[in-house]
């Protein structure tokens, strides 16, 4: 399946120094990554041009389509439950986690104990579920969901999107919200990468899971089908489009 959004986000570009041009998910030093980037583009039917509607850094936007898709999405598959789905919202704004809040203030007020805990508990997901008719640990909304959105996957962003979620994990209280990636990558590898690991991410989810399953069987290389099959095989690799059905069963 490749998610009805896919289209407004992918496309190709010039890089900088080169002459020709390469998917805008792929990375252009990579030649797996753009052959299996430029498989996606034929099997989605996007044509081999610069496009001025796709936006040259495609990411924030994919944060707006997430959010905007579960917000349709949520309510039409489950109208019993009160969902609030948002960009930005820190942690501390959700019922697990609003006792960091004082925490925080301590923290701010005590440069010793700003040297020694740090304030990277103050988590802020790229779009997060809500749910505003449970009140298990008071007033503020439950974290449902926090979702990472990261247009391409690279070692830093990985570190840091596991970082995060060890965050939320420690720190919650109450059940853990469903902690998951969203991605347009391609690089098979790279996605193994995020979704190996020892429970930090839950899933990880790809916008465009059909043309990329096409893609890495008709030209990706032993080494990018093997990483493909490991993740797919083991489930935490999915189609976007499971991530709705999830929220409302989990």
């Amino acid at each position: 399946m490749t998610t009805a959004f896919a289209s407004h986000l992918y496309g190709w570009r010039k890089p900088r120094g080169k002459s020709h041009l390469v998917p805008n998910c792929a990375d252009s030093a990579n030649t797996q990554s753009v052959d299996i980037a430029a498989a996606m583009m034929a099997h989605m039917g996007i044509a081999q041009f610069e496009n001025p509607a796709i936006p040259a850094d495609p990411g924030p936007l994919m944060e707006k389509k997430v959010r905007d898709d579960l917000a349709y999405l949520l309510p039409s598959l489950d109208s019993t439950r009160h969902w609030l789905i948002q960009c930005g919202k820190v942690v501390t704004e959700f019922a697990q986690y609003g006792h960091l809040r004082r925490v925080d203030e301590l923290v701010r007020k005590n440069p010793e104990l700003r040297v020694t805990i740090g304030r990277d508990y103050l988590i802020k997901p790229d779009v997060t579920i809500g749910l505003t008719d449970l009140e298990i640990l008071g007033d503020l909304p439950f974290l449902h969901g926090a979702i990472a959105c990261k247009w391409t996957i690279r070692s830093d962003r990985v570190q840091n999107i596991r970082h995060e979620c060890n965050q939320m994990i420690r720190h919650r209280r109450g059940r853990q919200p469903h902690l998951v990636t969203v991605t347009a990558e391609p690089l098979p590898s790279r996605l193994a990468a995020i979704a190996r690991g020892t429970g930090e991410v839950d899933a990880v989810y790809h916008i465009a899971y059909d043309a990329l399953d096409h893609a890495v069987q008709t030209v990706a290389n032993k080494e990018q089908r093997a990483a493909w099959h490991e993740a797919v095989q083991q489930r935490r690799l999915l189609p976007y489009e499971k991530l709705a059905e999830t929220l409302v069963k989990w």
